[in-house]
This record gives C-alpha cells, sequence and structure tokens, in this order.
C-alpha cells in the first residue's frame, strides 16, 4: 500500500526543523519495512504567509508499506513529532497527515493554492475528511495546510535535490565548523550542477544556515548523483549525525507560476507588468524604489539592501519604461512589491534638455529667470530668444532580465543558471546511497 505522510509546522524561532524530523523518520521507518518511493520531499509553500517561522517548508514522506503496518507507523511518525516538534512554543503548530493511496484532484488543487494564497484551516479539514485521511494536529491546526499541501505537491514537473546533513545535539547554536575554501574549490567544480553555495562577490558561505536549527548544510543540484559528490568535497570541522537528499521544489518559482498574473493582491506572491511611473529612488540604508502602473493601479516596488546590485539596476529606471516585475506582497508595508527578480521589457527614450552655448565665449549658458532668456557667466551676455535643445541619451540599462545578489535569494528563486534546465520526474526510485544512517 502506498502511503503519504504529510507534516508541518513543527519549529519555532527558538530553533526545531521539519526537515530533521523527515530525517530521523527515514531511519526509522526504514527499520520497520517501509520502502520509499520517492525522496523525502522538502515543499516550500507560499513565502509572503506572515505567520511562518523561516523559509514556510512543509515535509512528505511516500513510502510503500508492508500489510499490518499502518498503525504502527503513524505512532511513529507522532512519536517524532511529539518528540522533536516545539510544541507549546510560540507559532509552532505541530500536524501530521496521513493519506493511503494517490492525492486525489482536491487535494492537487489545495498544494496548488498554498503555493500562491493563504488557504483557510477548515479547507484542509474539509479535504482531510473527504478523502479518508487521518490527521493530527498540536495547536490551532494550522499545520495541517501545509501538511496536505506537502502530500499534494508531488512534484511531477520542475525540480530540484538538496543534501541536508545535520548536527550532533551539543552543537546546536554554536557557529558552523564548514571550511571556507572547501565550499569554493566545490562551488568552482560542480557549479552550475549545483547552485547558491558561494557568494564570490561577498566572500560568503551560502549552504549554512545561522540559527539555532539542527542543519549543519544545505548543498542544492540538478541531481541526487551531484549533490552527493559535492558533500564529499567539503571539509567539516564538526561531527555529523545524519544526512538525507531530499527532492524538493527549491529554486523553481513554483509559487510565480501559481500566482495570478497581473492582480496584486495582499500575502501573495505577483506577477505584473506595467510602466515605470517617475524617477526611481534610494533611501538612506541603501534601499531602491520605484513605482509601476499597471491596469489594477499604481504600486511601489521595493528592492531592499541585500539584493545589492538589483538596486543599481531599478536606478537606471526612468518613467515609461515597460517592466515586469515579481516577487510578492508580505502585507507590512501595505501593497507593496518586494522585488524578487525584475524583467525590463522595453526602454523609453531618455530626452535630456540642455541649454544653449555662449556663441560669444562658447560656455554654457545659465538660465536668466522665468521668462529673461540665459546668461553667461562668464561674459555676461543675455540672450532672450534661445531654447533649450532636446538630446536624446544613450542608456546603459538594456533589456533583459535581472535578479538580486546571491545572498538575497530566496528559498524558491531561479538562478540564471537553472534557466532552459527545468526537468520532469521520471519516477525512478531514489538512488542506492540517499541517506546515512
Amino acid at each position: 500500500m502506498h502511503l503519504h505522510v504529510g507534516f508541518d509546522d513543527t519549529d519555532s524561532a527558538n530553533g526545531g526543523c521539519t526537515t530533521y524530523i523527515a530525517a530521523r523518520l527515514v531511519e526509522r521507518l526504514l527499520g520497520v519495512g517501509a520502502y520509499f518511493i520517492d525522496y523525502p520531499n522538502i515543499i516550500r509553500l507560499n513565502p509572503n504567509i506572515p505567520y511562518k517561522t523561516r523559509g514556510n517548508a512543509a515535509v512528505a514522506l511516500r513510502v510503500e508499506i508492508p500489510d499490518g503496518t499502518y498503525d504502527s507507523i503513524l505512532r511513529i511518525v507522532l512519536d517524532e513529532i511529539e518528540r522533536e516538534g516545539r510544541i507549546g512554543e510560540e507559532n509552532a503548530d505541530p500536524a501530521a497527515v496521513f493519506l493511503k493511496g494517490d492525492p486525489s484532484r482536491s487535494v492537487r488543487e489545495l498544494a496548488r493554492r498554498a503555493l500562491c494564497e493563504f488557504v483557510p484551516v477548515n479547507d484542509a479539514i474539509r479535504i482531510i475528511i473527504d478523502s479518508h485521511a487521518e490527521a493530527a494536529s498540536y495547536g490551532t491546526s494550522i499545520g495541517l495546510v501545509g501538511a496536505l499541501a506537502a502530500i499534494g505537491h508531488t512534484l511531477n514537473q520542475d525540480h530540484t535535490f538538496e543534501l541536508v546533513a545535520y548536527r550532533k545535539r551539543e552543537n546546536y547554536g554554536s557557529i558552523r565548523r564548514v571550511d571556507q575554501e572547501s565550499v569554493r574549490r566545490m562551488n568552482n567544480i560542480t557549479h552550475p550542477k549545483t547552485f547558491n553555495n558561494y557568494d564570490e562577490k561577498n566572500g560568503r558561505i551560502l549552504i549554512t544556515p545561522h540559527g539555532p536549527d539542527p542543519v549543519l548544510l544545505g548543498i542544492r543540484g540538478e541531481t541526487p548523483e551531484i549533490v552527493r559528490k559535492a558533500f564529499q568535497m567539503l571539509t567539516i570541522r564538526e561531527p555529523i549525525e545524519r544526512w538525507v537528499v531530499f527532492r524538493t521544489n527549491h529554486a523553481t518559482e513554483a509559487h510565480l507560476d501559481a500566482a495570478k498574473r497581473n492582480d496584486v493582491g495582499v500575502n501573495a506572491p505577483v506577477v505584473v507588468s506595467g510602466k515605470v511611473g517617475g524617477a526611481p529612488k534610494r533611501t538612506i540604508g541603501g534601499h531602491a524604489f520605484f513605482q509601476i502602473c499597471t491596469r489594477q493601479g499604481q504600486f511601489t516596488c521595493a528592492a531592499y539592501e541585500p539584493t545589492g546590485r538589483l538596486r543599481d539596476v531599478i536606478m537606471q529606471l526612468t518613467s515609461g519604461d515597460q517592466v515586469m516585475v515579481y516577487g510578492g506582497t508580505p502585507g507590512r508595508h501595505g501593497l507593496t512589491i518586494n522585488l524578487e527578480k525584475l524583467e525590463v521589457l522595453r526602454l523609453a527614450k531618455l530626452i535630456i534638455l540642455r541649454n544653449p552655448q555662449c556663441p560669444r565665449c562658447g560656455k554654457r549658458l545659465k538660465s536668466a529667470g522665468r521668462e529673461k532668456g540665459f546668461k553667461c557667466d562668464r561674459c555676461s551676455l543675455v540672450i532672450r530668444a534661445h531654447q533649450r535643445t532636446r538630446i536624446t541619451s544613450t542608456r546603459e540599462l538594456v533589456p533583459g532580465l535581472y535578479l538580486p545578489d546571491l545572498k538575497a535569494h530566496r528559498h524558491l528563486t531561479k538562478p540564471l543558471c537553472r534557466y532552459d534546465h527545468e526537468r520532469v520526474w521520471d519516477g525512478k526510485p531514489p538512488i542506492k546511497k540517499w541517506h546515512s544512517p
């Protein structure tokens, strides 16, 4: 019998990790005879939901189980959630869903909605009941939405892989001891088959998180073989408790693919086209903003300091440029669109008005006052009849796609190296060595 197990919302700001529970369950479920028909799935859901902990990830395990083992497997899963989930902590509402057989159309549709909108808990409960699934929740039941969405998002289309290694418990909260030069070397050898490992511009490791959670590192790539190979290239100066290869929607822009085009709503991913209205502005702190005029209205687009060079692109925009913006509206500042990428479609002509030159000495004239013509500061010549010259300026900005610096990429952001390399799932079982222990 095929069994899909989804769970979500097991972590809090103080620690914990939903993928760590999955990694522990791999060992325990194999021990009772379960056979994994897929790698464990990490499913990143709508990144604009305000009550998410960090990356809004849910996990699904898809297994073939021996007859008579369902009840014991259910107990094993709940035991792990009760052991490792941050039950009772703020913003932690662990939940699990158990579905026998393949996800129905209604389950898959809920999964699509969870990528791009707020899904009410009652919608998830109704579908769980209609699907004859079983569920458990520890708190407000909001985790049921992510747990069911993870089951329904079966990654049949574009997907990537991530090898996640976990720390020994005594090292939680300390600096992760992964050698920087080995990460840089690994990236040079395996990129673009792996990606977002190392930020050369800022000299920064990207595979290690910074919180008190159990994750030591995560290497993302196009195949399970390449992430395992990359992992073996690293110099790691602390013990590893376990590691697992996950299949995931990281770096696929699944949330943008699911978004309603040219519709700006709160707490939602946004894909909208329009014209730049007015001159962009840069604030103290380095944030860059511009207005986009769309059929729905005018909205502020924001690129914050970590986006790096994307802000420089924004500052080269001018009124009338045709652009497509991709991002989200977390809701903290109304319908401000936080940019994830920018596509410049067509550039407007940039007209510069220049004062005439002095016919006597050649110096550029200055205005003598309203309707008083021009005056030369050097020789004091006043000219009343001349008008400014209109000059079409050559622009350095060119049409194309622009992304933030690597350090500002979200989990779902598709790096440039993945464009035209999207993949369809072939349904093959996991490779021989995809976890330890």
